[in-house]
């Protein structure tokens, strides 16, 4: 049986970008069949490779950062690693680079220079701010693009200073934007009989773009919208409340009819009832009152027993995940959600799942993140060079 051609087959995608958010654009597009080649520097490669829980002296997650590309090695300090690079992107679709602005025009491979070599070229290019204005030239990971776009100010409770989410959110926002952005660009590029075009984007615009009613609400009522804790004031009731044994859950009862059988599943048939809280504007008025009856309820059961009670009522809930709930969890497993993989001793492990879903041409995951060059051979092998010459680039220190 021939199995499905994956969406983005037959795209070659050249990656010059390390750590986050330019290494997880081109693993999305690796993962729905592009051909991803990462190019990596010959001291050390990715920083990424050595970042948090490290298996064998290498870190897991670059094993599923990295997966279903190819890695090779290249000096772009040496004039010869610049002109195998150049021979890469004469031959390809988009390249996604996450360098601080400025950096390939000081290499000799700016826009102008790329898009002269290959005029159907796509330039994916992740900053801190972006490629213009009085800020492009300073450095900014994602923590500075999430404090500058908005999230960081209101992510907490009200009486502590801002917190973090738990992980990397600004780089994977800025990736799925790079990703939607080379998607459009290609698309123009197929209907129009056009030519590629830069995809400029910026971490704090990437979180700027999810803050969704903040501009409006400032620009029209003076409002700023601050620090909240679990609640979200204007949307009631939706919060986390803790049960008699110490776990937690997520409860969004915010919606009218919702509401309405939350209550009659508590035993408050009287709030049920409640004209003045048929709808939302009602109920956020009252919301301190509203939250008080959930915790009170939600306390005096054991999880188990609110989730039971929240399900037969049709009321969105759920407990709050760790990854151990995850692996047991049958909704995890019935999607397909934990592939299995081996590292390279061997040993089982496993890794997230593919997502989107696409019912007839599936992402998959093939191999997980390269050693530091696996594919020198490969890749320059295929652009026309012979052992020979790849011998003399490695001698050079080129590879």
């Amino acid at each position: 049986m021939n199995l499905p051609t994956k969406p983005l087959a037959g795209l070659k995608v050249i990656e010059l970008g390390t750590l986050i958010a330019g290494p997880f654009a081109s693993r999305i597009c690796a993962e729905f069949g592009a051909q991803v080649i990462k190019v990596e520097s010959p001291d050390g490669g990715d920083p990424l490779r050595k970042w948090r829980k490290l298996y064998e002296g290498t870190s897991l997650w670059w094993f599923v950062q990295a997966r279903n590309k190819q890695s090779i090695t290249l000096n772009l300090k040496h004039e010869q690693g610049r002109e195998v690079l150049k021979k890469l992107l004469s031959e390809a679709d988009i390249l996604i680079e996450n360098f601080r602005p400025g950096v390939l025009e000081k290499l000799g491979l700016g826009w102008d220079v790329l898009h002269a070599l290959n005029p159907k070229l796509v330039m994916v290019r992740l900053s801190g701010f972006g490629q213009t204005g009085p800020m492009k030239d300073q450095p900014g990971f994602g923590a500075v693009g999430e404090s500058m776009g908005g999230l960081r100010y209101i992510t907490g409770f009200e009486d502590r200073p801002p917190v973090r989410t738990g992980i990397s959110i600004g780089d994977s926002i800025a990736a799925l934007w790079g990703v939607i952005g080379a998607l459009m660009a290609l698309r123009h590029r197929e209907v129009n009989g056009g030519e590629g075009q830069v995809v400029d984007v910026a971490l704090y615009e990437a979180i700027f773009a999810m803050m969704e009613s903040m501009v409006p609400e400032f620009d029209v009522f003076g409002f700023i919208r601050e620090r909240t804790g679990n609640i979200m004031p204007g949307i009631t009731p939706s919060s986390i409340h803790t049960s008699s044994d110490g776990k937690h859950v997520q409860i969004g009862a915010n919606g009218d009819a919702i509401f309405k059988r939350f209550m009659q599943a508590i035993g408050r048939q009287d709030l049920a009832e409640d004209a003045t809280l048929a709808n939302n504007d009602g109920r956020d008025a009252r919301r301190d009152e509203i939250y008080g009856v959930i915790d009170r309820w939600v306390a005096a059961h054991s999880l188990d027993e609110v989730m039971a009670a929240l399900n037969a009522a049709d009321v969105p809930a759920s407990r709050i995940f760790s990854a151990q709930d995850m692996f047991a969890d049958p909704q995890f497993l019935a999607r397909e959600m934990f592939l299995s993989a081996k590292l390279p001793d061997g040993k089982d492990f496993k890794m997230p799942g593919i997502v989107p879903k696409l019912s007839d041409t599936p992402g998959s995951a093939e191999w997980v993140g390269p050693e530091l060059g696996e594919h020198n051979e490969a890749v320059l092998g295929a652009l026309g060079y012979d052992a020979s010459a790849i011998a003399e680039l490695k001698a050079n220190g080129v590879l």
